[in-house]
């Protein structure tokens, strides 16, 4: 082995990724900005899961109990009326409200257990295991509260009741609506991307343009073409998750296909349209940490957007793919129709989306082939 010749190779490899900054910056500059948005979203400080305090209690643990919800920095408490926390809890306002009862004090003294009703939302897991962790934590600092002798001794075993979701619901059944729109997205995107690249490289586009085709009809064939395949993955992706993998559903299957046909169409054209900026099907596939990963994170697949910092949520909702898992919740999770308005909009959202990258790819196309 001549280390002299292995060496040379070795420039030129590392030669050719310095003239290369987009790689460059997919090595260096891709894990920081993601490592950052995870430090953000793990650590940063988010909003916390607003919560509604019904105090009906004229004992002394009741005020307590609702003093230190109200002082927790776990949750954003605030003190109202049973009626107004029921409906924030409808409109998406309020994460859970707690009431505690009037005979509250008396009967956790006497039976040694306090008992309050909680009412979550419950269309993610995570803000309502926040609320309950608030609560017990609540109980533990009335317990060493002077203001309310005989605490110590007692145990919380609180009334939950779910708007959503269920103590039945498993991880698969939270995150099920999320994935199956992700999963559209992120692998017609890639196809597309990739496919629409290779008909570039290989001249077959400035073939059929020197065809008597139109341009015209050259974007909307290839558009069709690629749509149909993206609409039968759908359709796959739906039956598997709904009739196999058993994934709750409490909304109108139709919908859902909608909102995933919605995407799909607008993962076909994003391709299309990022596949102008690459060279090769290696350049393609660098658009994924740029393009899918940042969705992924900030779209609430993983972490609520409330719980983001203020400045990420911004970024947040204005990402089609928050709009998309929105729907897909909204839809499976929370069973909404087209008469609700938050679906409404995130339908509205992604078909605007859709229009704006079909426009998008079709100028590039014109533009590259002209």
């Amino acid at each position: 082995m001549n280390p002299r010749r292995v060496l040379a190779i070795t420039r030129r490899l590392l030669s050719q990724f310095r003239r290369d900054r987009r790689t460059l910056a997919l090595f260096f500059v891709v894990p920081i900005v993601v490592l950052s948005l995870l430090y953000f979203l793990v650590r940063g400080s988010g909003q916390h899961p607003a919560v509604g305090v019904i105090n009906q209690d004229s004992g002394p643990l009741g005020g307590a109990i609702a003093t230190q919800l109200l002082k927790s920095d776990r949750v954003r408490a605030s003190e109202m009326t049973e009626e107004r926390a029921d409906a924030g809890l409808h409109d998406g306002s309020l994460a859970a409200y707690i009431v505690l009862p009037a005979d509250f004090s008396s009967r956790a003294l006497q039976g040694h257990v306090i008992a309050p009703e909680v009412h979550l939302e419950g269309s993610q897991p995570g803000p309502s295991g926040t609320v309950l962790q608030a609560l017990s934590q609540s109980l533990a600092a009335a317990a060493s509260s002077a203001s309310a002798p005989g605490v110590a001794s007692v145990r919380l075993e609180p009334k939950i009741s779910y708007l959503y979701g269920g103590p039945d619901f498993d991880t698969l059944d939270y995150f099920g609506a999320a994935f199956i729109g992700l999963f559209v997205f992120f692998l017609v995107f890639i196809i597309t991307s990739v496919a629409f690249l290779r008909e570039r490289s290989q001249g077959t586009l400035e073939r059929l343009m020197a065809s008597p085709l139109r341009r015209g009809e050259i974007v909307l064939g290839y558009m069709i073409g690629f749509g149909v395949l993206a609409l039968l993955q759908a359709a796959e992706v739906l039956v598997f998750s709904l009739y196999v993998l058993k994934v709750h559903n409490s909304g109108n299957v139709f919908l859902i296909f909608l909102v995933e046909a919605l995407m799909a169409i607008a993962a076909v054209n994003l391709g299309i349209f990022l596949s102008t900026f690459a060279r090769s099907e290696f350049e393609a596939v660098q658009f994924i940490p740029l393009v899918i990963v940042p969705q992924v994170l900030l779209s609430g697949i993983i972490f609520p957007v409330s719980s983001e910092p203020q400045w990420l949520q911004y970024v947040s909702n204005v990402l089609p793919l928050t709009f998309a898992v929105n729907g897909m919740r909204d839809i499976m999770v929370r069973g909404q129709d087209l008469t609700a308005a938050a679906l409404q909009l995130n339908v509205g959202v992604i078909f605007g989306f859709c229009g704006l990258v079909i426009l998008l790819g079709a100028t590039t196309l014109r533009r590259r082939l002209a």
